[in-house]
């Protein structure tokens, strides 16, 4: 018989792919929302790092619809980083949550494991998997989904279940009820035994016997062969609803912190969140500084080793700032995300800018060297390559689940000197040399 330190695990992160994620945009028109840097790190770097912790694990995929060239650097990046395979696999056509996890049953198989963790890649939490684990092999079911108690308003935007107090038996589920059902919900976060598969298989033959009695007609014919097809499984309501109740599935409740990455703003909410778990966990990665040597620096932040800021800025709470960004005198950043190659207010003259407006621009920059009352960016997130002048501001309320909640600039927009953008979303290569409130800049 095989212990339990010999057993093997992998782990599947679903990131879906370009048919899903326009509420993404305009940051997912640049880059693959599952790469798009939160808390200085690519989206699905979080989960990843979270499977790292799972004991004997062998594999970790990432199954998807984006184009395999999108994810192989990152993928050989990460593999060589935490020493565990990493691999991508392109779906042909939408199978459903389940029926994605069926579609790749035998290379997931391939290690024999004892155990298959199935995480979304929008979800933010602090992934207590080992500890779900644990739960689960003393449950002794075929599944164990992670929980969470929200607020009675919210729960119905999410999967509703009923679990036993004392046994944690998952006994109701139900997807976004139209009537209030219960508080906790579905994180989106699993762990199943290979019977899992036996499962979905089941599902997808009644499916099938269902569609051979049935007679198609003229206008399902000619509809596209996606939720109608006989492979396509969903694990909410095809397979966690049936078989709530029958001793099958069990929960493990988290009280920690949760969140679903459908939108930028709650990318940039979610940002604060692993910052923040950052301080417990990995205090090396944030940044500090006095305004000596450094910028003043202030709650978790997040600064890439490339980047440059000035010793005048002030920076924090809750900013993460990426690769080749620029942030120039007396610049105050709270709660937002800065991308790569941005350049915020550096006051720097060249020989044309000195010609056109002489010794008025001079003195002003000569001012702001010192000034702490300059550019401010708060509850944004700026685009690569993006640039924001001098006494400039972007900014925001910061309701991170409102459309116009956090102001967002796309790639390479520039905002002139004097300009205030308030919650505001601007899409690429745009120049703003008028102040905007509450507009989308198409």
């Amino acid at each position: 018989m095989v212990s339990s330190m010999d057993e093997k695990v992998v782990a599947v992160i679903m990131v879906g792919g370009p048919t899903k994620g326009t509420r993404f945009r305009p940051l997912s028109l640049n880059i693959p929302k599952p790469l798009f840097p939160i808390a200085g790190q690519p989206m699905v770097h979080h989960p990843i790092s979270a499977c790292k912790r799972i004991p004997n694990l062998a594999q970790i995929y990432l199954v998807g619809f984006y184009e395999e060239r999108e994810f192989a650097l990152y993928v050989s990046a990460i593999s060589n980083e935490l020493k565990v395979p990493v691999r991508y696999l392109r779906e042909d056509k939408p199978h459903g949550s389940a029926g994605g996890l069926y579609h790749f049953r035998n290379l997931i198989m391939e290690d024999d494991p004892s155990h298959i963790f199935l995480l979304n890649c929008d979800v933010c939490c602090s992934f207590p998997l080992p500890e779900m684990l644990e739960a689960h092999r003393k449950y002794g079911g075929i599944g164990t989904l992670l929980v969470i108690k929200v607020s009675p308003e919210s729960a119905s935007q999410f999967g509703e279940l009923v679990a036993d107090p004392v046994t944690n038996e998952l006994l109701h589920y139900t997807e976004k009820p139209e009537t209030f059902v219960s508080d906790r919900i579905n994180c989106g976060v699993y762990v199943f035994t290979p019977d899992i598969f036996t499962a979905i298989r089941d599902v997808s033959s009644q499916t099938k016997d269902t569609a051979t009695l049935r007679r198609v007609s003229s206008v399902e014919a000619l509809q596209p062969a996606t939720r109608n097809s006989t492979d396509f499984v969903r694990l909410d309501q095809d397979i966690l609803s049936p078989l709530a109740g029958k001793k099958q599935l069990y929960t493990y409740e988290t009280m920690d912190f949760w969140e679903q990455i459908k939108s930028p703003g709650m990318s940039l909410r979610c940002s604060e969140l692993y910052l923040s778990q950052f301080r417990l966990t990995s205090p090396q990665v944030l940044a500090s500084g006095d305004g000596t040597k450094s910028a003043i620096v202030t709650g978790d932040v997040f600064i890439h080793p490339s980047a440059k800021v000035h010793p005048t800025a002030k920076i924090g709470p809750n900013v993460s700032i990426s690769a080749n960004a620029r942030v120039g005198p007396g610049v105050r950043l709270i709660s937002c995300i800065i991308l790569d190659d941005v350049e915020i207010m550096v006051c720097l003259l060249t020989p044309e800018t000195e010609r056109k407006t002489g010794k008025v621009l001079l003195g002003l920059t000569l001012q702001c060297l010192f000034s702490q009352e300059n550019a401010v960016v708060t509850n944004a997130i700026v685009g690569w390559k993006s640039s924001i002048g001098r006494w400039s501001r972007v900014q925001a309320e910061g309701v991170y689940n409102s459309k116009l909640g956090v102001t967002i600039l796309g790639d390479s927009v520039a905002v002139e000197d004097e300009v205030v953008v308030t919650s505001s979303i601007v899409l690429p290569n745009k120049t703003l040399n008028v102040s905007v409130q509450d507009e989308i800049i198409l």
